[in-house]
Formats: C-alpha cells, structure tokens, sequence
C-alpha cells in the first residue's frame, strides 16, 4: 500500500470493522516534514547498512514513525538491533532469533499441541494437580484437527497423561487465560477477524510463557503484544520485539499478595504529585487515593485505554524515542550462542545527540545518577493529573470520582501533547528536587 505524507490521519492503515462504530478516531496525523517518512528512514543508514540514530530520533520526536515502516523502526527503538551493525550483521542475527524462536515453539508444542496448531483454548485443560480435565467443551478443544499429532504421537496430544512437572502444569493452567485474553484483545480491528493472526497472537504469548518461569503470562500482556503481531509479518520477528519490550516492562507484571508490579511507579507518581501539586496530592491522600491505584492501569497497558489503537502506537514510538539510550543494546545483548559479533567492533557512543531528549535532560540534571531512573510513563501519568486538577478537586469526593474523571479521557488525550507535557513536568520536577536538595544540604551544614 502506498501513502502519500499529506496529513491524512492513519486509520486507513489499521481498519476499523464497519459495526464498530463507538471506537475513538485517531488524531495521529502523517505529516509531511515531520512524520519519519519512508524516504527520510532509508536516507538514514550508510551503504554498509549503518543508522543515524540521531536524526532518525529527531523525526520520530516530532512527528512519529510512518505506518508502513513502523515495525522495522520499532526494532531498533526497542534494542532489538544496534545502529552500528551493518545490514549483514543484522540479517544473520534475525536468522539466528527465529531459529532460536522456532525452537522455543516445538519445545512447547512437544508439551501441548494447540502450539502451532492455528486453534486457541478458553477452557482449562488440566487441573492444577496435573490431571486432565475430561470436560466435553475441554475434549473438544483439546482435538485442534483431525490431524495434529501430538508429542506422544497420538492424535490431539498428551490429553491422558498425569503430569508432575510444576513447570509445565503453571504453563499449562495459563493457556485457556491466553486464549481468553486474545480472543477479548484488539477485536474491533479487521485484522484480527482472521483466525491465523488470533492464532499468533495466542502462539507467541504461549511461547513467553513458557520462556519466562517468573512472569509466565498475566492479563494485559496481550494488549502490549498485539501491535507486534501486526507490524511485523513474521511470528518470530513480531515475538522478539515483544520480548525486547517486555524487558522493559516485565516489573509491571510481577505480583504477589504483598504488591502489585506496578508499585515503585505509583509511588514515584505520588512524590512527582507532591512536589509539583501538593494540594492535588493532600486532596487524593483524603479521599484515600494516596496510594495512586487509580492509576494502575494506565502503567500496565501504556495508556492503551487511554488512546485510540493508532494514536498509542504514536504514543509509544514518541516515548521510546524521548527515553532512547545507545547502550540499550549492549543491555540486551544475546548470550555467544545467538550473537558472534567480534569484540571490540562497537564504538562507544560519546555524543549526547544520539540520546533521546527525555534521556540528555536526564543526563543534564542529574536525573540518571539513579540506579534505577524513573521512566517517562509517570511523566505522562503525572501530566495528565495535572490537567485534571482542577476537575479533580472541585468534583472528585471519593475514589469513585477520581476514576471516573480519569476514565473520561479516554480517546480524548492528543499523544504528541501528552509527551511535551511530560517533558515540561520532568524538567520543572528535577530542577525542583534538586532546589530542595540544595536547600537540605545548607540547612544541615
């Protein structure tokens, strides 16, 4: 499909079925001059296949990422390769990353056959003692085809069989919450009207699941791995940005009874509130909303209620570009097995032009001497705060109010404003903090 930069919004790109009349219009618009367009992104890499992360982040800060390039864009956004491989480079290590997902993905279809099968399950298949569940709506299920063979060579699988791994039952009692979730995920779209790409969806999560013991798989992942499934063609290429990005955010997931995943975020949303709006701030600790729970979805899905489909992938792509760090890479390189790059052929990055705007105020402020630097997400979360404060303390007389004022905005917040409001807050807070700091330490001297 070919576009024209001609400030046409974007829906076309990700079409809305026809009765789906109630979903939020975009406000995402391509710009000419602004938007990373096709051309701008091949002018940016050398003959030999190198990025010009710099200029390509400069784009991307002020107009986002053209639709027809958004998930090759995304890969690099996401660490999922380094600007200073060459194109060479990075086609052997695609190779080897969908080698290494195929495998992950017999692994697991050896343990249950629905994997790579094209069906999804919504019903429990064992109990959580190992025991296979004999429901008829669960048989019916657990036979993806005539012809799928099991890992025992049996036709449907491994049904009968009493298991005692903990390991596999844990991933086994989370597949039909899997399927659940897929089938509830992103349904207004065209796309996923097609059983294949549900399917994908399901396979990929499946796969994670089963890759990552502590996580496994929660509810609002599938929010997070949709747009994947639809920006890169390939199942293991769509499932390696998604684990790239669930670095990021597999904190987020991680719950007990105890806490949520969340937690450290609230409560850094609740200081940045105390110290830019600390009437806001008392107002919500008195309606019992100190804790900021309210807020709790916001961080768990990055503002995909909040958002239409396409303006969150504006929003996304504009908040991985602000908060871009040159040594994400080496964060996330692969284990010898998966990356035989030579040592020593990266140079190290000195210049402050190939961080994100979000990252040199960070740097110039002293925002990263951190272990652990806030993301820019509470920013976002703290900006849209701020622009209901008023409505909040004039309006909001208990926990109730305060969600459904913030339930509002749904479909009515502009991305592109959101991120300058939270580059405005991050900056007026670290100068602050560091007044205070500054204050502190004369008094105590």
């Amino acid at each position: 499909m070919m576009w024209r930069d001609n400030g046409e919004p974007a829906d076309t790109y990700y079409q809305i079925r026809p009765e789906c009349d109630d979903v939020p219009k975009t406000r995402f618009k391509i710009k000419a001059g602004k938007t990373l367009s096709v051309r701008r992104w091949e002018a940016a890499f050398s003959s030999k296949g190198y990025l010009d992360i710099g200029s390509t982040l400069s784009r991307i800060q002020r107009g986002g990422v053209h639709p027809s390039i958004r998930g090759e864009v995304w890969e690099f956004l996401l660490g999922c390769f380094d600007p200073k491989s060459s194109s060479e480079e990075r086609m052997q290590l695609r190779q080897q990353r969908r080698v290494q997902y195929a495998h992950w993905k017999e692994e697991c279809r050896k343990l249950d056959s629905h994997v790579g099968s094209g069906t999804i399950i919504t019903a429990p298949i064992i109990t959580e003692y190992g025991e296979p569940i004999k429901d008829p709506l669960v048989l019916m299920q657990a036979i993806p085809s005539a012809n799928s063979v099991g890992s025992d060579g049996a036709k449907g699988g491994k049904f009968d069989e009493h298991i005692t791994d903990q390991k596999v039952i844990q991933w086994k009692l989370t597949l039909h919450q899997i399927g659940l979730d897929v089938l509830r995920t992103d349904r207004y779209l065209v796309f996923y009207e097609k059983q294949e790409n549900l399917a994908k969806l399901w396979d990929i999560l499946a796969v994670y699941a089963w890759i990552d013991i502590d996580v496994g798989y929660c509810q609002g992942m599938s929010d997070i791995c949709s747009p994947m499934i639809m920006l890169l063609l390939d199942e293991a290429d769509a499932f390696w940005c998604f684990e790239r990005l669930m670095r990021r955010l597999r904190g987020n997931f991680r719950c007990t009874e105890q806490s949520v995943g969340v937690e450290n975020q609230l409560q850094s949303l609740a200081s940045i509130t105390q110290v830019l709006d600390p009437k806001l701030h008392q107002h919500l600790e008195t309606l019992g909303g100190g804790d900021y729970l309210f807020a709790f979805r916001m961080f768990m899905v990055l503002f995909r209620r909040e958002f239409s489909f396409c303006d969150s992938l504006y929003l996304w792509e504009m908040m991985w570009a602000l908060e871009y760090d040159p040594d994400i890479f080496s964060l996330y390189e692969e284990p010898e097995s998966l990356n035989e790059r030579k040592e020593g052929s990266k140079e190290k990055v000195k210049s402050i032009r190939q961080f994100g705007k979000y990252e040199q105020e960070n740097m110039k402020n002293g925002g990263k001497s951190s272990e652990t630097p806030l993301p820019i997400s509470v920013f976002l979360v703290a900006s849209v705060l701020k622009d209901k404060s008023d409505k909040l303390l004039q309006e909001a007389r208990g926990l109730d109010d305060v969600v459904k004022i913030l339930n509002d905005i749904a479909g009515n917040l502009d991305a592109k404003k959101a991120c300058s409001g939270a580059m405005k807050l991050h900056k007026k807070y670290l100068k602050k903090v560091k007044f205070l700091v500054f204050v502190f330490d004369i008094r105590w001297r």
